[in-house]
């Protein structure tokens, strides 16, 4: 236990430490692209001031010596005209601005958006799309799981019959297809048929017709759901086959055991030691997956911010959602860990033999 209770330590610190490095490099790295907020003069105005305010830029002080000989020459990074006078706005060394972005990040403050929705707290932007993405990822893992289940255990009860070969074409043509393509051949077959939405629909609308509700979830769903049943069902059939042909399962049918007793009580049981672990792994797959879905399908989600901000270089906004991806991925990853101890009790997390 004891061993254990380290071993778990270790690694939840393990995570934040690989979680400020990754942030840190992607913080550095995004601040050697040119940055360029959108909307008014006002609203540009409003960003650059609030990275003032950050410690990431100087405005130039026409009180300076030097302030009439830098404008002349161009000696700024970027400039704003509000209410009939120039603003000019200088960068900070890069280390500089990652030591004060580390600052403000230990007191909560991800800064404003520049360019997706401009003076708008970045981390409120990921809250109020982190909803959408995971109500439809856990969803689709909720779905994929049983059938993908179901399928590889009948294909591995089938094995070398025409059932078994047919599930395999399947599953090897749908497990190829990315989320994104399969979104759109779905959007080509259910167009303009019976209602069904092409977009997705705005909360209010949702509210106001139930049915619509539930209709504008089964497009993106089943895209989720082909590849990871498909992940499910062709891993289930692998290690259940492997499983049923072991020499334990030819004793356990030698003592008297039927083909289905044998099955139930000794072959699912081992074949799920591994599989247990995947169903997490899979989930954060689709999490992953569902960035160019949500773009395509218009959910208000993280995936479709996160693409959205890359496109914009909208710099805050990019660095809250890799906060959230990295550390649900690393966590992710922590609990697949755990995970193995709790379904093989031979496992001990942390101990030396």
């Amino acid at each position: 236990m004891k061993d254990t209770v380290k071993y778990v330590i270790q690694r939840v610190l393990f995570v934040f430490l690989t979680t400020f490095v990754i942030l840190s490099l992607t913080y550095i790295l995004l601040q050697c692209i040119k940055v360029t907020p959108g909307g008014t003069d006002m609203q540009r105005w409003s960003y650059w001031e609030d990275q003032v305010r950050l410690g990431f830029y100087r405005v130039l002080d026409p009180s300076d010596p030097d302030y009439l000989e830098r404008v002349a020459k161009g000696l700024f990074d970027e400039t704003v005209r509000v209410n009939d006078r120039n603003y000019y706005y200088v960068a900070e060394p890069i280390m500089k601005r990652y030591v004060m972005w580390l600052g403000n990040i230990f007191r909560g403050d991800w800064g404003v958006s520049s360019k997706l929705s401009p003076g708008r707290d970045a981390f409120a932007i990921l809250m109020a799309g982190l909803p959408y993405s995971m109500r439809l990822n856990i969803i689709s893992i909720f779905i994929s799981i049983p059938l993908g289940l179901g399928l590889g255990i009948f294909a591995a009860l089938k094995k070398n019959t025409w059932i078994d070969s047919t599930i395999s074409v399947i599953v090897m043509v749908f497990i190829s297809v990315p989320s994104f393509v399969l979104i759109s051949f779905l959007l080509i077959a259910f167009g303009g048929v019976g209602g069904w939405p092409l977009q997705w629909q705005s909360d209010a609308a949702a509210a106001a017709d139930p049915a619509l509700a539930f209709k504008m979830y089964v497009i993106p769903v089943m895209a989720l759901c082909f590849g990871s049943i498909c992940a499910f069902a062709r891993y289930t059939r692998a290690e259940l086959s492997e499983v049923m042909s072991s020499e334990f399962l030819l004793l356990a049918r030698t003592k008297g055991l039927s083909r289905s007793q044998s099955v139930i009580r000794h072959a699912l049981r081992n074949s799920m030691v591994p599989i247990v672990p995947m169903i997490i792994s899979e989930f954060i797959g689709i999490l992953s997956g569902s960035m160019v879905l949500e773009q395509i399908y218009g959910i208000p989600g993280i995936g479709g911010i996160f693409v959205k901000a890359l496109n914009d270089r909208d710099v805050p906004v990019i660095m809250v959602d890799m906060a959230i991806y990295t550390t649900i991925g690393l966590f992710a990853t922590l609990i697949i860990d755990l995970s193995y101890g709790v379904v093989d009790p031979r496992i001990r997390m942390g101990a030396r033999k």
